[in-house]
């Protein structure tokens, strides 16, 4: 049974500027693997790794696929290490911004076990590693936004389900993790996941996010879609 609604302080949190990062579904620093037929629906890159390290085929990508190279065999994509050294960088730029924010709201709620809350708008931070067992609902207006900050591993366990409610969007959720991000089979995501590890997702998983790794992102027959 989901519990009830945890109210945080008063006070109004700014977002996260991403820069040129917020433009990409997938961003990584060393590269994407994947098991076919995954759907991304977005913007692809990873730098400073060669474009052989990017293993999307073009026909699973609605967007460009960003490489600094020529290496691999992706016909389709568009050679730009200029752009994608900027867009780690604001990647970097962001992650350090978020991770940085004080004063928390809520500290270590649920001793890192959040399943089956409902969490309102807010920063929320954990000392150690979060774990998503079941079912959460992220419950706000379009204009709210939640930072989650998590200082270690983020697991989210397989069939669970992220509710967005009363308007909130995923564009304003930060999910930031100095560890790996792993999102159950058949799970799924919301918000923009900002790792300064990897990002995993388990089989038939799906996002409607942003996935932005200062390592690899590794994707299993997935959807990934960008917020609107």
């Amino acid at each position: 049974m989901k519990s009830a609604a945890i109210l945080p302080q008063e006070g109004t949190l700014k977002g996260v500027d991403l820069g040129i990062a917020g433009e990409f579904a997938i961003l990584s620093k060393t590269g994407v693997t994947n098991v076919y037929k995954s759907s991304v629906v977005g913007d692809v890159g990873s730098s400073p790794i060669t474009g052989a390290a990017v293993l999307v085929s073009c026909a699973e990508v609605v967007g460009t696929i960003y490489t600094v190279d020529a290496a691999g065999p992706l016909p389709c994509r568009v050679t730009n290490a200029t752009r994608l050294g900027t867009a780690v960088l604001n990647m970097q730029a962001a992650y350090s911004d978020a991770a940085g924010r004080v004063n928390p709201d809520f500290l270590n709620l649920g001793a890192g076990n959040i399943g089956g809350k409902t969490l309102t708008p807010g920063l929320y931070k954990w000392t150690s590693a979060l774990v998503i067992p079941t079912d959460i609902t992220i419950s706000g207006s379009p204009t709210d936004v939640w930072i989650f900050q998590v200082a270690g591993t983020l697991n989210m366990s397989s069939a669970v389900n992220m509710i967005l409610e009363g308007g909130a969007l995923a564009k304003n959720i930060f999910w930031v993790s100095s560890g790996a991000v792993t999102v159950g089979t058949t799970s799924h995501f919301e918000g923009i996941i900002m790792s300064q590890t990897g990002i995993n997702l388990k089989t038939g998983a799906s996002i409607n996010g942003r996935m932005l790794a200062q390592n690899a992102v590794t994707l299993q027959m997935n959807a990934v879609s960008q917020p609107e």
